[in-house]
């Protein structure tokens, strides 16, 4: 009989049933390794295996049930294994998310700068500053729906698709995006987010993935991290930080000084390390 064996959060196999039986005997496997054969519903331990639970159970007297091959499984429908149990992901999905926001974040703003626009207005514009990443999440789903990836997963190995492996239609991928906006970073806003998150964080361990991809039925494929990959990914995002920095900083620091006076000698100081304002009262 084929097993099928998940190991470090990959697929390996398949192996005959000696064959694991070896490698439990020579420490190789463990009762908590989780595998499938066909016939079976979905992944289990080892230990819940009937096949190898006695390999584990070494300690009792032999029973003669020890001794009964199961019964012939009827065939399964299935041509291979379940997909792999879902793994959260949490911190992965949460720096890859944010490298998105800050990324299109710093994009905005140096085009509202490039284009000579007040930026000081739209900083101190709540309504703007709210709706600001709306049009990232309708790029989002386009993303999604034609790649099911985005830059941040992209480079951290992780691609949203259907559970039957399949990838998301426009509709499917728009109302993903449109739950995570509402629900899963509100808007960007700093303090709205910190709640979104920690209510997503509680929701995710409960429902063993996020909010949006549970009720879409939805799943969040990964492989593992890629160094060639992290470098640029921690590069980008520093740099569009920067990018925010660039742009903004007159502005914070105008609204630094008009809340504490005394910090314009320390903030004087300082090299001016900003793009020059481009926007005039005249335009």
């Amino acid at each position: 009989m084929e097993i099928w064996i998940i190991r470090d959060g990959e697929k390996t196999g398949p192996f005959h049933d000696f064959e694991v039986r070896r490698r439990i005997e020579d420490g190789e496997l463990t009762a908590d390794n989780v595998a499938w054969h066909e016939g079976m519903d979905g992944w289990k331990p080892l230990s819940e295996i009937e096949l190898f639970r006695r390999e584990f159970e070494k300690e009792t007297a032999p029973t003669a049930s020890d001794h009964i091959q199961p019964e012939e499984a009827s065939p399964s429908p299935l041509t291979g294994p379940p997909p792999i149990p879902q793994q959260p992901l949490y911190g992965r999905r949460f720096w890859a998310r944010w490298f998105d926001l800050a990324v299109y974040g710093g994009i905005w703003w140096f085009c509202l700068w490039a284009a000579r626009q007040n930026v000081e207005a739209a900083w101190l514009n709540p309504w703007i500053m709210f709706f600001k990443f709306v049009p990232w999440f309708v790029l989002e789903a386009l993303l999604i729906h034609y790649t099911g990836t985005t830059p941040g997963k992209w480079l951290l190995g992780m691609h949203v698709v259907n559970q039957d492996g399949s990838k998301l239609d426009l509709a499917a991928s728009t109302r993903r995006s449109v739950r995570v906006m509402l629900t899963g970073v509100g808007f960007g806003w700093p303090l709205l987010a910190l709640f979104c998150h920690t209510l997503s964080y509680f929701t995710a361990k409960r429902l063993g993935t996020a909010l949006w991809d549970y009720t879409g039925g939805h799943r969040v494929n990964a492989v593992p991290l890629n160094p060639l990959r992290l470098i640029p990914f921690v590069l980008v995002f520093f740099a569009a930080l920067q990018l925010h920095a660039l742009v903004l900083y007159p502005y914070m620091e105008k609204v630094a000084l008009q809340q504490n006076p005394e910090l314009k000698e320390t903030l004087e100081k300082r090299p001016k390390w900003y793009l020059p304002k481009r926007h005039s009262d005249s335009n």
